[in-house]
């Protein structure tokens, strides 16, 4: 009897994690991982996340929990999957909705791609989310947790699929479609007094492989390329933003947010590895130890992870680009087999040097803060509490926290509930219509 592909998965998944524990033996839950004893999880984290760890951020370990994929999701993944494939090149083709690729094989060619692609369709937020009130703080070594180097709050970060709609109209592609638009994204204005207030970011990403894309910084058209660069070098009038966030790159959203198409994918490990995947601080708890470079302490778990590198494209705009020789061309990403999101992600200079590493923090509830009353769900879903953007190079950590320190006491992520549309984000209306973000 062939059983269905969510079952499957879980099946898969279960017999891969038992594995992991046998082989992780030295860690277990209870454990408390310091500086002090940092070389047990050595072999559990990213070089560049085991950096974190030395410099004082603290993982208390728990046990490892199922993730179980939305309904409308998991019926949408069994209802398209086996139409998806891939050509030569690792170009998505009869994609519809839900997870692209449920069952992967080590073993295949293209597998590194297809992990890439299931990550791009992951199961987080598949039409539409509005979080609300995300700060952007950043922290020097030798610092204190709470007094950042600089700090921003965002009013609104979102995004608008108009493909692999589960649960909101239209179902399961918008018109908006024929555009060639595959989502808009959006992060702004700035709200908080002192930062350049007003300030916000839009990005469309195009579906066909050859369209780069439409990025507008403060209502004013930029190019794609630059995206791949640190944000503070790449936004001239962004003020003490171009002076501070220095760590923090668009393409690192989420972990990776660059187009898939740009680059090449080689799998390196399908292998154990730690990830911060129930968190419990909302807001995120900035680490004390290491003066609120990383966040601290928070719950870590083992997970089964593909281990991706990602190389650009010789033939991609952004070997194109000199821009004082700080794009990332290469990054080790490390994807969660469950959940599909970035777990961890280790950039590297043009020289092959580790220069930045970022490790996600993620959440599972139902809910999308305590005492919330709108944004409860009718089932759990998976969404991020924080992100680290840290240079290894210079110790210099951005971090991205949703919601911020500053956030009242308010829910604060509305995924898929249609608060946000496929007008909400572009340039005029983002420019002008400032009251929507302030709400």
């Amino acid at each position: 009897m062939r059983l269905p592909i969510g079952l499957a998965a879980a099946v898969v998944f279960s017999c891969l994690l038992s594995c992991a524990f046998a082989e992780a033996s030295d860690v277990k839950p209870g454990d408390l991982i310091t500086p002090d004893n940092a070389a047990k999880v050595a072999d559990l984290v990213s070089p560049g996340n085991l950096v974190l760890v030395k410099q004082g951020m603290q993982m208390k370990i728990v046990p490892t929990e199922r993730l179980e994929w939305p309904p409308p999701y998991k019926t949408a993944t069994e209802k398209y999957s086996p139409q998806v494939r891939l050509d030569e090149q690792g170009q998505l083709h009869n994609y519809v909705a839900g997870l692209p690729f449920p069952l992967l094989d080590p073993n295949d060619p293209q597998v590194a791609y297809k992990a890439m692609w299931n990550f791009s369709f992951r199961p987080a937020f598949t039409d539409d989310v509005d979080i609300r009130d995300v700060e952007l703080a950043s922290f020097r070594p030798g610092g204190v947790a709470d007094d950042p180097i600089a700090l921003y709050l965002f009013g609104h970060v979102g995004f608008y699929n108009n493909i692999g709609r589960t649960e909101v109209d239209p179902i399961p592609t918008d018109p908006d479609a024929n555009t060639g638009i595959r989502y808009r994204f959006g992060a702004g204005p700035f709200v908080r007094p002192g930062s350049p207030f007003g300030w916000s970011f839009i990005r469309f990403r195009y579906m066909p492989p050859g369209v780069e894309d439409n990025v507008w910084m403060n209502g004013i058209r930029n190019t794609a390329e630059r995206l791949s660069d640190i944000l503070g070098a790449t936004c001239d009038r962004c003020g003490m933003l171009g002076a501070f966030a220095r760590t923090f790159d668009a393409d690192s959203f989420f972990g990776f947010a660059a187009k898939i198409e740009d680059f090449d994918y080689k799998l390196l490990a399908v292998k154990p590895m730690l990830a911060s995947v129930h968190a419990a601080g909302l807001p995120a708890n900035r680490c004390v130890a290491d003066g609120g470079r990383t966040i601290c302490p928070e719950n870590w778990e083992l997970r089964q992870v593909y281990v991706i590198e990602a190389d650009i494209k010789p033939q991609s705009w952004t070997q194109k680009i000199g821009n004082d020789g700080v794009t990332i061309p290469k990054r080790i990403i490390y994807i969660d087999s469950e959940g599909w999101f970035i777990t961890a992600s280790d950039q590297y200079d043009r020289e092959g040097k580790l220069w930045k590493t970022v490790a996600t923090f993620n959440t599972y509830r139902d809910h999308s803060s305590p005492g919330a009353s709108t944004a409860v769900r009718p089932f759990k879903r998976i969404f991020q509490t924080a992100m680290v953007d840290e240079d290894v190079q210079t110790g210099i950590s951005t971090v991205l926290s949703s919601p911020g320190h500053e956030t009242p006491a308010r829910e604060t992520w509305f995924i898929n509930q249609g608060v946000v549309t496929e007008t909400t984000f572009t340039p005029g209306r983002y420019r002008t219509h400032r009251s929507f973000y302030e709400q």
